[in-house]
């Protein structure tokens, strides 16, 4: 009999040993946080659940056809006081549910600021933010530290018991930014910035990775997340600081190129500006920024003549992922009047014979060029402003 039982528990034990609890046993507060959110969720349910799969198997057994001694009562319809039980209990949970739902929602919510390092230990002037600028790439993770001057590739780390404050956007696709221990997970858009507000309460080596699926390398799209302590942390940035590498623009670009399974490296100075470049898809040299055409379009925008001139514009990381058409191979550069555009020795009302060869196709089909002059002037009685155009 010892034997049999052996044999039952020990496939069991194989199989629980392959799980990975982390979720359930979390290194930060705000994931603790969520993991009693979720235990407390799931033992409410089991209030009720948990009833009705005992009162099915009850009613089975207590009312089976070979059991004579049961009542027996065909005419029986309603019960007041079964129905208050019925209704009641479910209504409760409901609202529990919802209750801890709303609060859960607000109080762990990525974007605002953590306001305990753990419970009983609220954060505090004394308290300083690491800030770090995530970039998912293809298929690799970029960290920048903009208070320490330092970037790194598939590698991040934090002291323990200091808030973490995240900005984080990607390169190309959408990815998830995901550490179980920390917090939970939260989307890197292109082109958008997401937030993150978390703290690591144990130090230890922790699995990051991403959550959304995003291409042919995704599934080695994981770092080394370390939790350490202040002077180790220092530790590890005056490591970093020695790297004979810096990611300015160019660098950045080669590193944008896809590639799979990237080994950890440092870079020991990072371009003050790249980050915001990398959020407004511009780190080319002399590309018109997204919050500059934002900035534009809020003022009124170029109406007709801005939507001609400004097709071309376009994300500037499609043909390094392979795109069938590839991108425009022109671009916006800069807006100025016709008066600069001429001093600068561009007409501002320059017809496509007076620009370099290239393929005008797309602005025919969709009719925004005029048949015939092709013009890309407005027919306006505003001045015109002049688009200033680069070749790649």
């Amino acid at each position: 009999m010892k034997r049999f039982g052996a044999l039952l528990l020990f496939p069991l034990a194989g199989l629980l040993s392959g799980c990975d609890l982390v979720v359930l046993a979390p290194a930060g507060d705000v994931a603790a946080q969520q993991r009693d959110l979720l235990v407390v969720s799931t033992l409410l349910m089991l209030v009720i659940i948990v009833p009705v799969m005992a009162l099915t198997v009850f009613f089975a057994w207590r009312y089976r056809q070979s059991n004579a001694s049961a009542t027996y009562t065909p005419d029986w319809d309603h019960s007041t006081k079964l129905e208050l039980v019925i209704w009641a209990a479910p209504l409760l949970i409901i609202i529990c549910l919802g209750a801890l739902t709303w609060l859960g929602t607000h109080l762990l919510d990525p974007y605002r600021r953590i306001d305990r390092i753990e419970s009983g230990q609220p954060v505090t002037q004394l308290h300083k933010p690491l800030r770090v600028e995530v970039v998912a790439l293809d298929w690799k993770w970029l960290f920048i530290y903009p208070d320490y001057g330092i970037a790194s590739v598939n590698e991040l780390a934090a002291p323990v018991n200091q808030p973490i404050d995240f900005r984080i956007t990607s390169s190309a696709v959408m990815n998830s930014f995901y550490i179980p221990v920390l917090a939970g997970q939260i989307y890197a858009m292109p082109g958008m910035e997401t937030k993150l507000h978390a703290v690591i309460n144990q130090p230890g080596t922790y699995s990051g990775f991403s959550a959304n699926y995003s291409g042919a390398g995704f599934s080695g799209m994981r770092f080394a997340f370390h939790g350490l302590s202040d002077q180790a942390f220092d530790q590890w940035v005056a490591q970093a600081k020695t790297a004979s590498a810096a990611l300015n623009r160019d660098s950045y670009l080669e590193l944008e190129k896809p590639s799979e399974n990237e080994p950890v490296r440092h870079y020991a100075s990072v371009a003050s500006d790249l980050y915001g470049a990398i959020l407004n898809l511009c780190v080319e040299r002399g590309k018109m920024c997204m919050n500059e055409m934002m900035s534009i379009d809020a003022k009124g925008g170029l109406g007709l003549a801005g939507v001609r001139n400004t097709l071309p514009l376009q994300y500037d990381k499609l043909a390094r992922r392979g795109a069938i058409f590839g991108n425009d191979p022109s671009y916006v550069a800069s807006i100025c009047t016709a008066e600069e555009a001429a001093a600068a020795g561009h007409a501002a009302d320059a017809t496509p014979t007076d620009w370099p060869a290239k393929d005008l196709s797309p602005l025919r089909g969709a009719g925004l060029l005029r048949p015939g002059t092709e013009s890309r002037r407005a027919e306006a009685d505003t001045p015109p402003l002049g688009l200033l155009r680069r070749e790649l």
